[in-house]
């Protein structure tokens, strides 16, 4: 995840830089169910508003919660499918909270009524997180069910109301780019404290759209819009909090934009991009799946790295034997391509190996999500390799 206030902040009130530092464990990203009421365009995990065999019992959920907390995991996000509809969602979140991980969740919104929300609200989720894919008719085209937007919203509303923190998430793709700008200012009429703008990333159902990415121009748009944006709060003395993932080579394009916007303070930003590190699959994010598979985030679906249900959650992390992961966690990581002769590899650490995997075959390719120029990462190819390529 990138935080684009965060960074921005640095280019007003700059803090001394300093080594990168990783959580004692990986925030998990644990989908618990695959069961949802919605088939999104995009969904990464295939779900169906269909009960699927074979998941974790609630005393298995309990058990590897137990795993995750001695492995000192400091972050739980409870994902599906749709949470909601898990049965003992609540008994499993209120749970998180008394051993005291950060609890989050993740939901499509459409169920959260009146009874649902004061649940909610009693668990004291840390955030809750819910998606909208653009205005009324694209989000209800892409959620496959009419009426899904005003339920959304309604969800969101209601959460807002009850005094959980609430962030709106929206997937960039080229057929709803054009509602982004709008639904930046839906999130301000609303007073919605975050956005996370998520990057299309090929894997489940969005692989098999992945034509429906947005072009690289239509993203490049999108993230000037956001920097505008937030740099306006920001000098407004605001400062709701914007944030991308699935793709880091948001950091370099920021700080591109910072040697335009504030040249004085890119040499910080660097430094302080740099200690970010960019892309952290297999290091600080980790997904578990409905059926106890650990994965190295939540793209991974189709690459096991093994179940909790065999072995401890800490005994999968630290498993080096498996290539994949020991590429990940390998400084710098072995990459080819653009990617390998980046010249900002420090900040965005190669970004998403599932693109590179999904469309060649081979975990260090390069990724090709990245939407910057050969000049913007500062590489420098001979005429003849732009020739015989």
């Amino acid at each position: 995840m990138f935080r684009v206030t965060q960074f921005m902040q640095e280019l007003i009130r700059p803090t001394p830089p300093g080594p990168r530092r990783d959580p004692p464990g990986p925030v998990v990203i644990w989908n618990l169910v695959r069961r949802c009421n919605l088939t999104c365009k995009h969904c990464y995990s295939i779900s169906a508003d269909k009960d699927f065999p074979g998941e974790l019992t609630t005393d298995e959920v309990f058990g590897v919660m137990d795993d995750l907390k001695a492995f000192r995991v400091p972050v739980l996000i409870l994902s599906g499918g749709e949470p909601l509809l898990r049965p003992d969602v609540f008994a499993i979140a209120r749970r998180a909270k008394a051993m005291g991980f950060y609890v989050g969740l993740s939901s499509n919104g459409t169920l959260i009524d009146a009874d649902q929300v004061e649940r909610i609200a009693q668990v004291g989720f840390d955030y809750v997180g819910i998606s909208l894919d653009g205005l009324r008719d694209t989000h209800d085209r892409f959620r496959r069910k009419q009426g899904a937007f005003d339920a959304a919203l309604g969800g969101l509303r209601l959460c807002r109301d009850a005094g959980a923190k609430v962030g709106l998430r929206f997937t960039l793709t080229q057929d709803n780019a054009h509602d982004f700008p709008a639904l930046l200012d839906l999130m301000e009429t609303e007073g919605i404290h975050k956005f996370y703008l998520s990057h299309l990333n090929y894997a489940g159902r969005g692989n098999r759209n992945r034509r429906d990415d947005a072009h690289f121009m239509a993203t490049r748009a999108a993230m000037d819009e956001l920097f505008r944006r937030c740099w306006q709060h920001l000098r407004a003395g605001r400062a709701p909090e914007y944030v991308t993932g699935n793709n880091d080579a948001d950091g370099v394009y920021l700080l591109d934009w910072a040697r335009r916007h504030a040249p004085e303070r890119a040499a910080h930003l660097r430094a302080k991009l740099a200690q970010w590190g960019g892309n952290a699959s297999g290091v600080n994010v980790a997904n578990i799946d409905n059926l106890g598979q650990v994965h190295p985030d939540t793209m991974w679906w189709d690459y096991p790295l093994g179940n909790v249900r065999d072995r401890p959650f800490g005994d999968i992390w630290r498993d080096l034997t498996d290539p994949l992961m020991a590429g990940l966690k390998q400084h710098p990581r072995p990459l080819e391509g653009r990617c390998g002769r980046c010249g900002h590899l420090d900040i965005c650490n190669g970004n998403s190996r599932v693109r590179a995997w999904h469309t060649t075959g081979d975990f260090w390719a390069e990724d090709p999500g990245c939407y910057l120029s050969d000049e913007e990462i500062g590489q420098r190819i001979v005429a003849t390799e732009t020739m015989e390529s």
